[in-house]
């Protein structure tokens, strides 16, 4: 055997096969069972996958439950997040980057187990066939059942309609799948659309609070047309500029974004907050200035006689 004092083993002996590189088989089988792994386990929570489930524009399969605890302020949730964002990899940032996938389940009488199929062909979707779902119903199909009925442009559980781009291939293992999905995810930003198609966070709010200010500002220059009283008066021939100019110059200098009504009005509101701050620090100035401070009482409080507020009149006559 070796090491026991007799006799030492060699290389041949410790090392029964030599390194080659596996067989395309042997690759085939390691990815169908990774593929295995990942349709029947949550890759964020390490859980079984169990309805609702839910896919990003990638076609990863989670569950739910994980998406939303993963999606929970930190102080709210008891998950790792830091674990969570090593597979997710920002893809995911609301519910409305993700589309609840809706499998057609069918009890199995021998494994006494639900298994997903394809309502259109009856196949086992799984590692063993390729499957797709559409958004933004989120219904799971066979691919070759799409195929065939992509003219309609229906879901036929629904009859929802979907473009061809609205097809995810469900953990998709090929380069042309994996760049279509990018692809598509990189158009609907564009179009300011998420995953699920529908607005993507943040730009309503920012189209709102634009529209917010173009109305405020119309509003500001309809009260300087019109008065307070809703008296006509004219506007003045030099409105002010902002960054210190004088009053006196001509509009014609001003730049191209000051010539706009709503950067002037907003320009006008910044200068008259910033005139009411000064105010109101001259007026804290001036209260203070009734105040003693202490150095002051001190300095009356040390001083003489004739240092402590005591004055002669100056109609005063010696007797």
């Amino acid at each position: 055997m070796g090491n026991d004092g007799g006799s030492i083993p060699t290389r041949r002996e410790l090392v029964k096969e030599a390194a080659r590189n596996p067989t395309a088989t042997e690759l085939k089988d390691k990815q169908k069972e990774h593929l295995a792994h990942r349709w029947s386990t949550c890759p964020v929570s390490h859980k079984p996958l169990v309805k609702p489930i839910v896919s990003d524009y990638a076609g990863d399969l989670y569950n739910k439950d994980a998406i939303i605890q993963f999606l929970l302020p930190a102080e709210a949730s008891s998950v790792d997040k830091q674990e969570y964002e090593k597979f997710i990899q920002g893809r995911i940032t609301s519910l409305k980057d993700v589309v609840e996938v809706k499998f057609e389940t069918e009890h199995d009488e021998k494994t006494k187990t639900d298994r997903w199929i394809c309502p259109i062909t009856s196949k086992e979707l799984g590692p063993n066939v390729k499957a797709v779902y559409l958004v933004p119903c989120g219904h799971a199909f066979s691919q070759e059942a799409i195929k065939e009925m992509k003219s309609e442009g229906k879901c036929v559980q629904c009859a929802s309609p979907y473009e061809e781009r609205d097809v995810i291939p469900i953990l998709p293992s090929t380069e042309k799948d994996k760049t279509s999905v990018l692809e598509r995810i990189e158009t609907l930003r564009s179009f300011g659309l998420s995953h699920s198609l529908k607005k993507a966070g943040g730009s309503k709010k920012r189209k709102a609070n634009g529209d917010s200010k173009l109305a405020q500002g119309q509003n500001t220059l309809e009260t300087q047309a019109t008065g307070a009283d809703g008296q006509g008066r004219s506007m003045p021939a030099n409105p002010p500029r902002s960054g210190g100019a004088q009053s006196g110059s001509p509009t014609t200098d001003l730049p191209n974004g000051m010539r706009n009504a709503t950067t002037a009005s907003l320009t006008a509101r910044v200068m008259q907050e910033e005139e009411a701050r000064k105010k109101r620090r001259r007026e804290n100035e001036n209260i203070s200035s009734l105040y003693t401070k202490k150095s002051d009482e001190k300095a009356r409080r040390d001083g003489d006689f004739m240092t402590r507020g005591f004055s002669i009149p100056a109609n005063a006559r010696h007797r």
